[in-house]
């Protein structure tokens, strides 16, 4: 840990001392999401002070793409990527339970594990890393995020079901020699990111991230006895490198480490007591290159490559799980931009993936248990081939065709087609339609990594890696309407329905005090969502945006045929306000949130209160809101800022079930039917933040 800080520190020296070595340096250097594309920053360009929409939807995407920009990560405390969502009612994040701290996201009513997770167009958050990597991504270290829904290209893999979401870094050619955020949360928790460009001449550039966060004390606040989220404390380092060369051949290259412990459960002083401990260690590196093949750059050929190893150690009650995950990812691709109106790229790719895990738990048998364990290590591949063209008729129309063969592990050949569509009939509308297949090997302890916070037993195929296919399709249309301040007022709807033909079902309620995994075959499952947004800036510097979204999804369950999804949220409507004053000097937020019913598990249904009073009537969730505010003071060079979260207070009641309270007052968790995963809401209430961002731009 020490060797850590020191680490830190170091980087914050070095990047000061960098400063006057890159102040007046010339050059221009090519910066983009991949390899080769239409973005340059220059290294030298002037410094003004202009206005970013925090979140939009992307006029010029062929697929529906909503974007939150770097202005919009600071709309919060955005400690990490987890926080980041807020503003948008397209993707809903919850806790995965109520000890370990682990977050999720669903992206059109299902759960994360069927959004693709991309790092500038390189897959992530796979396997071991999903539970807790979107906590391991801090906020201040991006540029914008990019949600995109639906089936997206063909090119990144073949994971994609619900959409995409892709990260944006900041980069080796920023005009920031240093840049320092910090915050501190009413709960304790710390939060320290660093990030330094440095441009070594016109070839050679590089931008290193540091972060540390942490808490100093954990709370009870529902007084349960179990802390609401565990003592945490992690720390991040990445550094990435740029190269460009004379004729045009690109190198980018990084690596990144991380240690995350966490220590949660019961909080009495007592020698018998429920704990969570969690230690996860992660080394990730890639390499992308690019080659042209011309002079113009209409053909080049690109190499992406990555590799990453994930460690984790836990202890939940009774029950451990020690897991290692070696990843390896690889992307061959070539590049031929034809005219002005088509293109087509093709290309090789394919994913490894080997997992040694250990996990040991304590299962009834009659009036008494047995430790069982379950150990082995499982290697699962896959290697494809794709094709994808892409028709442009100028500004009105285009289309994308995509199509994958892949071959999987014990699973054998698969072909996946996607396509797109984009119409602009005027210059004020835009309509888009896409639809498509992808295919993932489900993980399904990790994948619900909450069911280790529980005492129930494991039933059926918890050990397999069935291979889930889904059809996700649907279209957005997109009106500019001709009002407001600014050109970004537009009203949008669309529609997105995905089906499964083959899903890993993790289910409850088929069972006392059990959980059976099972695979869907032939059964049905599916998810309607529909959203409408819109966005409006009535005066200058005031924006409003507004969005709805609702969700009908289904799954035909063992024993009980086609039934609502529990736990799954029917609605969610968020309202944001944003107001600068005169050259950004002041900036105020405010976010309100509508978040709608959903069915609870049915041995949740009789649940009641301190008053005897039924938590769930007719079987579902209150809705609830969410109020979040803050108000940014900008300087030359500084932003100081303070907020709140969950102006409301609620908090979900009842969150640990199953627990016995003994006459001694102690209350013991080792049951059959201890439960800490049943979370839908809020476990915390009100948090306030105050914080800082200093930049120390280049020197023109």
């Amino acid at each position: 840990m020490k060797k850590t800080i020191l680490l830190l520190l170091a980087v914050i020296s070095t990047a000061i001392s960098s400063y006057s070595q890159v102040a007046g340096q010339n050059g221009q250097v090519t910066d983009t999401t991949g390899i080769y594309g239409e973005r340059a920053d220059s290294l030298d360009a002037a410094v003004f002070v202009s206005r970013q929409a925090g979140n939009y939807l992307s006029k010029g995407k062929e697929i529906r793409t909503e974007v939150i920009s770097a202005a919009g990560l600071c709309k919060m405390a955005c400690c990490n990527l987890a926080e980041s969502f807020e503003n948008s009612a397209s993707v809903t994040v919850g806790y995965s339970d109520a000890v370990t701290g682990a977050r999720q996201i669903r992206l059109l009513g299902l759960s994360g594990v069927y959004t693709q997770m991309l790092d500038e167009t390189r897959p992530v958050m796979r396997g071991l890393s999903a539970p807790f990597g979107l906590s391991y991504v801090p906020g201040q270290w991006l540029e914008s995020i990019q949600i995109a829904k639906g089936s997206s290209s063909v090119i990144n893999g073949v994971e994609c079901m619900t959409g995409q979401i892709n990260m944006e870094h900041r980069k080796p050619t920023d005009e920031k020699p240093l840049f320092i955020n910090g915050a501190v949360m009413s709960d304790t928790k710390m939060d320290l990111n660093i990030a330094s460009s440095l441009q070594m001449g016109y070839k050679w550039s590089t931008v290193i991230l540091g972060h540390v966060s942490g808490n100093i004390e954990a709370h009870d606040m529902n007084n349960d006895g179990f802390l609401d989220e565990p003592k945490m404390l992690q720390f991040n380092l990445s550094n990435r490198w740029l190269y460009q060369a004379d004729n045009g051949v690109q190198v980018r290259f990084g690596v990144r480490a991380i240690q995350d412990k966490r220590d949660g459960g019961q909080i009495q002083a007592i020698q018998n007591r429920w704990t969570s401990d969690i230690l996860n260690r992660s080394l990730n590196g890639y390499l992308k290159v690019g080659v042209p093949l011309n002079e113009d750059n209409s053909q080049n050929i690109a190499l992406v490559a990555d590799y990453n190893y994930q460690d984790m150690d836990s202890g939940f009650g009774t029950k451990t799980y020690d897991a290692g995950q070696h990843s390896a990812f690889a992307n061959l691709l070539y590049q031929n931009v034809i005219n002005d109106s088509h293109r087509f790229t093709l290309g090789l790719n394919g994913t490894f993936d080997r997992y040694d895990e250990i996990i040991r738990r304590l299962v009834p048998q009659g009036a008494d248990f047995i430790l069982k364990e379950d150990s082995g290590i499982t290697d699962l591949a896959n290697a494809g081939v794709f094709g994808e063209y892409t028709y442009h008729a100028g500004e009105k129309f285009s289309a994308i065709a995509g199509l994958r063969g892949d071959w999987f592990y014990k699973q054998g050949f698969k072909v996946s087609p996607r396509v797109t569509f984009k119409y602009m009939p005027v210059d004020e509308i835009v309509i888009r339609a896409n639809g498509g297949r992808g295919l993932r090997y489900s993980t399904p302890l990790v994948d619900n990594i909450g069911v280790f916070s529980t005492g129930k037993n494991y039933i059926g195929a918890y050990n397999d890696h069935i291979l889930e296919d889904a059809w996700t399709f649907g279209g957005n249309i997109t009106y500019y309407m001709p009002f407001g301040a600014s050109s970004n007022t537009y009203l949008s709807f669309d529609y997105f329905r995905t089906q499964f033909a083959q899903q890993m079902v993790v289910d409850y309620e088929y069972g006392m005090n059990e959980i059976h995994f099972y695979a869907l075959d032939g059964n049905r499952s599916f998810t309607d969502n529909y959203q409408v947004d819109f966005s409006v800036d009535p005066v200058e510097r005031f924006n409003i945006t507004a969005t709805f979204r609702y969700t009908n999804a289904k799954i035909e369950l063992a024993g009980k045929g086609l039934v609502e999804k529990p736990m799954t949220s029917r609605f969610k409507g968020v309202l944001n306000l944003q107001y600068a004053t005169n050259l950004n000097k002041w900036i105020f937020d405010f976010t309100a949130s509508i978040n709608g019913s959903c069915r609870v598990y049915n041995f949740m249904e009789g649940l009641k209160d301190a008053d005897g009073n039924l938590l769930y009537k007719d079987g579902r969730t209150p809705v609830y809101p969410l109020l979040y505010a803050q108000v940014t003071r900008r300087f030359k060079g500084w932003d100081v800022y303070i907020g709140a979260e969950n102006l409301t207070n609620f908090r979900q009641k009842n969150v640990i079930l199953g627990s016995v309270k003994e006459q001694n007052g102690y209350v013991n968790a080792f049951q059959p039917s201890f439960d800490a995963s049943c979370v839908w809401g809020p476990l915390m209430g009100i948090k306030a933040h105050i914080g800082f961002r200093f930049t120390l731009w280049k020197k023109a």
